[in-house]
């Protein structure tokens, strides 16, 4: 079995850790490649972070973030921004009864300044107006118009486009999205995947909303609380190799980042970081590039990467063996305890045969992790039964 690290969080935040990792979940389920994107919005709730995710359109990213948000509970308001879009399609109209009393005050009901969550595509189209608004929303989680003055409720922002911004202008506004997620359209080697899930998807319920929030303000009070002291050095040295090699870090992301590498630790269970959280620092990167550069300059430091909740999220970043020893043993137990009584299905047995296929082809005979090792021979058995 895996070995657990040491510095467990109490007991009632460890069953929120379970909690929102069930989540995390369901919400990916069905999503083929995008697991990436529902798990970095989960990391970012918890770290009272923002996240942008970039990739073409038709690429699932809103649907990644209404799933999550639709397992989190809540309330959700998306918007696709637009060079004409008006600050009162955002933040709400302007009370034409109070105005007529001379007070500017704003209708924020239903608005972004109630929402948990949020989900703004082409985020970089709004005009000086929304974008200065929205930088101290982002910011202080406070909303000020005229007379209104509120401060919101806002977990996580979702920013999307297709391409990052050469505006210089931008740069500020941008800067403001600590994690980013690049996504690519689905590799033709899982297009079957692809189809059978989407064909699934048509007409499907999501099921029943979760409620959720209250524990993810938990975790993040607890990650706010996690111990860095001893990563911190690992974290330094970190930012001295990424910006030697050539990755734009500014004094703020190197900063905010450790918010990133806290809220990993709760997640996976624990009350002080380890080098296994480093995986989170190829997010803050700020481009596809730089953040292949960033895996490929602290290979050594993510080496040890893994996390219970993310599992997707940190074999990705990271492409660690211990991460990646994690999500096939997650998927391989899961696998199993869907199996009914032999004869199994055709569409079962294949599963069964590609996760074989990919540890045996991830891992040495004699290399493998006893959790996985156990997993794997439990697939065998299943796989030779009649």
């Amino acid at each position: 079995m895996i070995e657990e690290t040491l510095s467990p969080l109490p007991a009632l935040v460890q069953e929120d850790a379970q909690a929102v990792r069930e989540a995390a979940a369901a919400a990916r389920a069905g999503l083929v490649d995008r697991e990436i994107v529902t798990e970095a919005v989960v990391l970012c709730a918890v770290a009272g972070e923002h996240l942008l995710v970039i990739g073409p359109p038709g690429t699932a990213k809103s649907e990644a973030v209404r799933r999550v948000s639709h397992r989190l509970g809540g309330r959700l308001f998306e918007y696709i921004l637009g060079r004409f879009t008006e600050p009162n399609e955002l933040f709400g109209p302007i009370d034409l009864r109070r105005l007529r009393e001379g007070v500017v005050e704003v209708e924020t009901s239903g608005m972004l300044p109630e929402a948990d969550v949020a989900f703004l595509d082409e985020v970089f189209l709004g005009s000086t107006a929304i974008l200065n608004t929205l930088l101290g929303l982002l910011n202080e989680r406070s909303f000020r118009r005229g007379s209104t003055a509120v401060d919101v409720p806002l977990r996580v922002c979702v920013g999307a486009a297709n391409t990052l911004p050469d505006d210089p202008a931008l740069e500020a506004f941008a800067d403001r999205f600590l994690a980013r997620v690049f996504v690519e359209p689905v590799a033709d080697a899982r297009l079957e995947e692809l189809l059978e899930s989407g064909w699934g998807g048509i007409g499907k319920s999501a099921g029943t909303p979760g409620n959720l929030l209250p524990v993810i303000d938990r975790l993040a009070a607890a990650a706010r609380g996690c111990d860095l002291t001893a990563i911190r050095p690992s974290l330094a040295t970190a930012v001295r190799r990424l910006r030697a090699a050539g990755v734009p870090l500014t004094d703020r992301r190197a900063v905010r980042s450790q918010r990133l590498v806290a809220a990993a630790a709760v997640l996976d269970g624990r009350d002080a970081a380890t080098e296994a959280d480093l995986w989170v620092l190829p997010l803050v990167a700020p481009t596809a590039d730089t953040q292949a550069l960033a895996r490929d300059t602290l290979v050594d430091l993510l080496g040890t990467s893994r996390n219970q909740s993310l599992l997707h999220a940190a074999e990705e970043l990271s492409r660690g063996p211990l991460a990646r020893a994690e999500r096939l043993a997650r998927t391989g137990g899961t696998l199993l305890a869907g199996l009914g009584l032999p004869p199994h299905p055709r569409d079962e047995r294949l599963r069964l045969e590609a996760t074989l296929r990919e540890i045996d082809a991830s891992f040495a005979a004699d290399g493998l992790p006893e959790r996985l090792r156990v997993v794997r021979e439990l697939l065998v058995a299943a796989v030779a039964s009649p």
